[in-house]
């Protein structure tokens, strides 16, 4: 059997400020919930969960429920954890509720960044607000429409300054091309109007007062679970179960990661959480780190949020390589003769047509 790597976590002084992610938790943000059907500690038997369990193993045998690894960090610094963490653990859910056939669907976090400042920003922000800014507008892109530019409005950081993080068609989803002779071989850029997108079912929070089972059960039976830390013993983390006592319980949270599942360390007689940083690969243990369980090392069982996966793109709707006929104002000259009306039924069924007049509650 072997040994058990403990990783001794302390907290010292100034190591909080290095770290820029903000999990912000604004005024009001335990209360926001959209709740309708029962969560799954009010059905679910407490002797009935497994002693460990991974969403990205399951049984043991391998099979992974998770979508890619992400890194807030590159092409530069961004304080998006938040959007990383909650989007990571949406994502995951979508794959399991597809039982994970087809290629794995991965939301595009640079539209909340240019969209959701209800939520955040590169500065920090709120998990839960993603999750209802994302509900209230009934749509996010999937990622091949908006890649990650690590950059919002109110960031000056490297190239930031130069780039357009407003609001707009063009930065929800966009083609950009070179090789159309109708604008004389120039390259340009185009918005995509009619993209694959996914939407929010429900949302809610689980706090301390909830008990540790409220969190397994909701962990083991939907998926990933959004949960805020303290990220200062994560900095220099190199791999084994943080359990020391001096891991502060209720320093504040800064930083927001995906807990995706739970285990149990034979030799140390302990059981621990299984968590998804955004940090990368070379980080951690490929990404991920371990912590004790129920005994809220880090903060991370003080605030979880989840949500549910609503509708999702599997079928699109076509566009052309130049995106001209996904976007509203041109005429749709259907190349295969198909009848309006199926064209009609494949844009309700697949893609939505974006609103960017977006509202905030």
């Amino acid at each position: 059997m072997k040994k058990a790597a403990i990783f001794v976590g302390i907290i010292a002084a100034g190591l909080i400020s290095l770290v820029a992610c903000t999990e912000i938790n604004f005024e009001g943000d335990l209360d926001r919930s959209h709740i309708v059907s029962p969560l799954p500690y009010t059905y679910l038997e407490e002797s009935s969960l497994p002693r460990s369990f991974n969403w990205g193993s399951i049984d043991g045998g391998g099979k992974s429920m998770l979508t890619r690894m992400l890194n807030q960090h590159i092409p530069q610094y961004c304080g998006s954890c938040w959007a990383h963490s909650s989007m990571s653990a949406l994502a995951d859910r979508i794959k399991i509720a597809r039982n994970g056939i087809g290629t794995d669907i991965n939301l595009s976090i640079q539209f909340l960044l240019n969209c959701g400042s209800f939520a955040g920003s590169c500065h920090g922000g709120s998990a839960i607000r993603a999750y209802e800014f994302i509900k209230n507008n009934s749509f996010i892109p999937f990622d091949t429409c908006l890649t990650y530019v690590a950059c919002s409005s109110d960031s000056t950081n490297g190239f930031c300054e130069h780039v357009d993080t407003t609001c707009t068609a063009e930065n929800t989803c966009r083609t950009c091309t070179s090789i159309d002779p109708k604008n004389g071989g120039q390259d340009f850029c185009s918005p995509i109007e009619y993209f694959p997108n996914a939407t929010v079912a429900e949302f809610g929070n689980y706090n301390l007062d909830d008990g540790l089972f409220a969190i397994q059960a909701e962990l083991f039976l939907r998926g990933p679970v959004k949960a805020s830390v303290n990220a200062g013993p994560l900095l220099d983390y190199n791999g084994g179960i943080l359990v020391d006592s001096t891991v502060n319980r209720n320093a504040t949270h800064n930083h927001g990661v995906s807990i995706v599942g739970w285990g149990y360390d034979d030799f140390a007689d302990i059981q621990y959480w299984i968590v998804r940083n955004s940090w990368g690969e070379y980080w951690g243990e490929m990404g991920f780190f371990r912590v004790e369980l129920g005994k809220n090392l880090l903060g991370i069982e003080a605030h979880i949020q989840w949500a549910t996966p609503g509708s999702f793109t599997v079928l699109n709707f076509p566009c052309f390589e130049d995106g001209s006929n996904c976007i509203r104002e041109q005429l749709f000259e259907d190349p295969s003769n198909n009848p309006v009306t199926s064209i009609k039924r494949r844009l309700q069924q697949a893609s939505r047509s974006s609103s960017y007049e977006i509202s905030i509650e």
